[in-house]
Parts: C-alpha cells; sequence; structure tokens
C-alpha cells in the first residue's frame, strides 16, 4: 500500500471517532494523502467549529514537514532551531499535538490530523487512526 484511498482514510475516520467516542471528546478528523490533499473529513456531532480547519492543518503540518505536531512543536519553541515555523505557510503550521504522518517503509503517505479536546486528547485518537493504518 502505496496511497491513501477513500476506502482506507474512512477506516481511519472510523476508529478516530471510536476512540474519541470511547473519551467522550467530540473530534473533527481529518486524513491527507501524501500530496497534502484531504481525502476524508468528518465533523462529530458538538465539535468546535474552529476544530475544523485546525484538524485539516494539522494533517497538512504532519504530511508537508514529515513529522507529528508534537515534534514541531519541539523544534519550534522559543530558543530552537525552528522557532517561528508556526508563523510559515500562511498560517497552517500547527505547532501543538494531534497532526501524525502515515507512513509506509519510512515514507510519509499520508496523515492524520485530529482537533476537538486537549492535546493529549487529540494525540490518543489521532494515535488510534494510525495503529489501524499500520494494521492494515
Amino acid at each position: 500500500m502505496t496511497e491513501i484511498t477513500l476506502d482506507i482514510a474512512k477506516q481511519l475516520v472510523d476508529t478516530a471517532e471510536e476512540k474519541a467516542e470511547e473519551i467522550d471528546v467530540p473530534m473533527c478528523i481529518a486524513v491527507m494523502d501524501g500530496g497534502a490533499n484531504l481525502v476524508a473529513f468528518q465533523r462529530m456531532d458538538d465539535a468546535l467549529l474552529a476544530s475544523i480547519d485546525i484538524a485539516q492543518n494539522k494533517a497538512y503540518s504532519s504530511v508537508s514537514l514529515k513529522l507529528d505536531t508534537e515534534t514541531i512543536w519541539e523544534v519550534s519553541q522559543p530558543g530552537e532551531s525552528l522557532y517561528g515555523l508556526g508563523n510559515t505557510n500562511d498560517g497552517r503550521i500547527v505547532t501543538f499535538g494531534g497532526g501524525i504522518p502515515l507512513e509506509v517503509d519510512g515514507r510519509v503517505v499520508g496523515a492524520v490530523g485530529v482537533s476537538g479536546g486537549s492535546a493529549e486528547e487529540d494525540v490518543s485518537v489521532a494515535s488510534a487512526a494510525v495503529e489501524a493504518f499500520e494494521s492494515l
């Protein structure tokens, strides 16, 4: 598998939604392919409206930088090598957890972005989708 198809993206969204329901936090869930094209998106009932863009931008950040957004946060802190990174790409780079790249044989083929809870909650939901991807 080297591309993120709609079928795969739907499976990842479903898995993420199940995890979000388990922790009782409504989320927005985005799945992008390796070219940062949105393949699937879902906003759960009562998820924050702001989370629509944030979830998509987390996926964009992860696929375009080939890093999870937690790592992006670490390297973009004051005094770090990429301080100010969050101000690039017309503000699309997100510097807090919830975006994780999807990899096949060490190559980034897409990303998942999740928003709606705390950064820790977003990471747990995105991680569930990544684990599902890795088991395909």
